[in-house]
């Protein structure tokens, strides 16, 4: 079994675990629906640009993490629970995972795309504007969840689940903001690497 097929058989098995009588079915689709997004986009450009190793690896852990965010929505992951207990606190921050996820992925994402098609090269700058993505992308994505929240209303609470934390959009995107520099210390050296590769084949 190759790489591609392994990463689907793993992509899907989590997603129909998921969505076999989730907490909440609304949000459930909510949560997993940019996931589910990403697969056919993946597809389309396997050829013309596919991506490093690192970076479909990294996709599907963010999208693993939305999956188990949808089936119990993020304030009831059974596992934050215990660490809140053990922690003496009373909130699940499962979804900081989620939020920290959602800057260190795009951003390496990001700074993909930006070095691959020659936008930038790698450096200060780059890292800059790719921070600036990872926070434009999380600012983004607190927009969607008031615009949810004013459609449809207590429907979208389990999928705000702010937990009656008033800074919780702040937080959220502090934590995305975290995720995207942590990335760009951890992996900057070994993404060139595995771009450089990938442009050699090309």
């Amino acid at each position: 079994m190759n790489k591609s097929a392994i990463w689907l058989t793993i992509f899907l098995s989590v997603l129909l675990w998921s969505g076999y009588q989730p907490k909440d079915q609304f949000t459930w689709f909510l949560e997993v629906l940019p996931a589910i997004a990403a697969l056919p986009l993946l597809f389309f450009t396997r050829k013309s640009f596919p991506l490093t190793s690192l970076a479909y690896g990294l996709i599907l852990v963010h999208a693993v993490i939305l999956m188990v965010g949808g089936h119990y929505t993020y304030a009831e992951v059974p596992l934050f629970d215990d660490i809140a207990q053990w922690m003496g606190s009373d909130r699940n921050n499962y979804d900081k995972v989620g939020h920290l996820a959602q800057g260190f992925i795009p951003a390496l994402l990001a700074r993909e795309v930006l070095i691959r098609q020659a936008v930038l090269q790698p450096g200060a700058w780059c890292h800059f504007l790719v921070c600036c993505f990872a926070l434009a992308l999380s600012a983004f994505y607190e927009l969607i969840e008031w615009w949810v929240a004013l459609a449809t209303g207590e429907d979208a609470e389990a999928f705000l689940g702010t937990q009656g934390y008033v800074w919780d959009t702040q937080s959220d995107m502090m934590m995305a903001l975290i995720g995207a520099i942590s990335c760009l210390v951890l992996l900057s050296r070994v993404h060139d690497r595995l771009i450089s590769d990938i442009n050699a084949v090309r």
